[in-house]
């Protein structure tokens, strides 16, 4: 085995451990460290295969910003070692179903938009390309989308404060 191949089962054990650990954990806090592993392990296949830029994406975005969020709603909420309730059989099958429907459809996407010995021909290197469609406020720019993620993310900050800030009842 070659150390290039080592390396990619190593990270995508990693990826598939830490997703799995992450919803099947009881314990919330424990959770989102799984979930940070397993973005982790995403960033760490950006940079195998040579993608620097979207691996920092992935890093600041997702394992800076969201986990970070995730993290602080957790602590805000006082429910960092609270063990979650084991959910019952028929929450499970659904579970199952919606997981195998979900990975059938990535497969006939997968299968209907990348044909055979085209994989990877789609990608864009160039900074200076990237950059101009991501402040373009035409139809083909992602502007708009950018701005909206950001007002979700605040508007789930000022939700966990208000979750957070419980209403002392005082005894007359």
């Amino acid at each position: 085995m070659s150390v290039s191949a080592f390396v990619f089962y190593a990270l995508a054990v990693l990826v598939l451990t830490g997703a799995v650990l992450s919803v099947t954990s009881r314990q919330i806090f424990r959770s989102a460290i799984f979930l940070l592993f397993s973005l982790m392990g995403v960033a760490g296949l950006y940079f195998w295969i040579g993608q620097e830029f979207l691996a920092a994406v992935q890093i600041i975005v997702y394992v800076g910003g969201i986990v970070v969020l995730i993290i602080f709603s957790i602590f805000l909420t006082q429910q960092a070692g609270t063990t979650l309730p084991c959910c019952g059989r028929r929450r499970m099958l659904f579970s199952g179903l919606a997981t195998a429907a979900g990975a059938g459809f990535v497969l006939c996407q997968l299968l209907r938009f990348m044909p055979a010995g085209q994989a990877g021909s789609g990608m864009n290197d160039d900074m200076a390309a990237i950059g101009s469609q991501m402040l373009n406020t035409g139809a083909s720019g992602y502007a708009l989308p950018f701005e909206v993620i950001s007002i979700l993310l605040l508007a789930a900050m000022v939700g966990c404060i208000v979750i957070a800030l419980k209403p002392t009842t005082e005894a007359p």
